[in-house]
């Protein structure tokens, strides 16, 4: 399994060896745990169901489903594709350092926080009117959103005040630079889609450049490394 969930703590800043500030971003995997194993054999495909955290209120289904594994309710259920021989099993606590280590690139995928209905000079930097004069109070709107009776509608796409934010977003390639193996926590380097609190979606980095500078698909940076090491050994 290359896929795990984690809530966000919240932001803070270490130091590497040459003394200099690294912000990163702390995600707590502590509560993260194993809810139902999918096989081939039964449900057609491999995965796991993967839930974190407490549920308040839970419909009557969900709560029985629950109940079926022995696994308290958690805040939602995300489903990650797992191997044949994964031997991952229903109530099991996920462990980080099981499935990451110090330098691996990470993809991570969260909601961006909500803003609610903005304006146009929030939502996509407008400059706005003039704040001068032979103006109304006009300063902050949109303005002209397309021409008259040619072409007679409004071009889509057309930039207008609108909902800003909780968007389902992914940042491809984060380093990971620390794991707290006492508090299950996971340190990467930047910020995250989202809120403190939020759950995001943890899996190992699908793009990562070559030396060549093409894209190549890998999971471990390190174990990259150390493959273009036996190669540098061997010429």
């Amino acid at each position: 399994m290359n896929t795990l969930i984690a809530k966000k703590v919240g932001m803070t800043q270490i130091f590497d060896e040459n003394s200099s500030a690294l912000g990163v971003t702390v995600l707590d995997v502590s509560d993260c745990r194993i809810v139902q194993v999918k096989s081939e054999d039964k449900d057609g495909y491999n995965a796991a169901q993967l839930t974190i955290g407490k549920a308040k209120n839970i419909n009557k289904p969900i709560s029985e489903h629950y109940k079926k594994y022995n696994v308290e309710p958690g805040q939602g259920l995300y489903e990650v594709p797992i191997d044949s021989d994964s031997g991952l099993e229903s109530g099991m606590n996920i462990n980080v350092m099981d499935f990451f280590e110090v330098g691996q690139k990470v993809d991570i995928t969260g909601y961006s926080k909500g803003h609610g209905f903005t304006g146009v000079m929030k939502r996509y930097n407008f400059k706005g009117q003039k704040a001068s004069h032979g103006v109304h109070k006009v300063h902050r709107a949109g303005g002209s959103i397309g021409n008259a009776s040619y072409p007679g509608h409004v071009f889509k796409g057309q930039k207008m005040a609108g909902r800003m934010g909780n968007e389902k977003k992914t940042i491809q390639s984060v380093t990971v630079v620390g794991i707290n193996e006492e508090k299950n926590y996971l340190l990467v380097n930047g910020s995250v889609p989202g809120k403190k609190g939020n759950i995001v979606q943890i899996r190992s980095a699908v793009k990562l450049p070559s030396s060549d500078g093409s894209t190549v698909t890998s999971g471990k940076i390190i174990e990259r490394s150390q493959d273009q090491s036996k190669v540098l050994e061997e010429e």
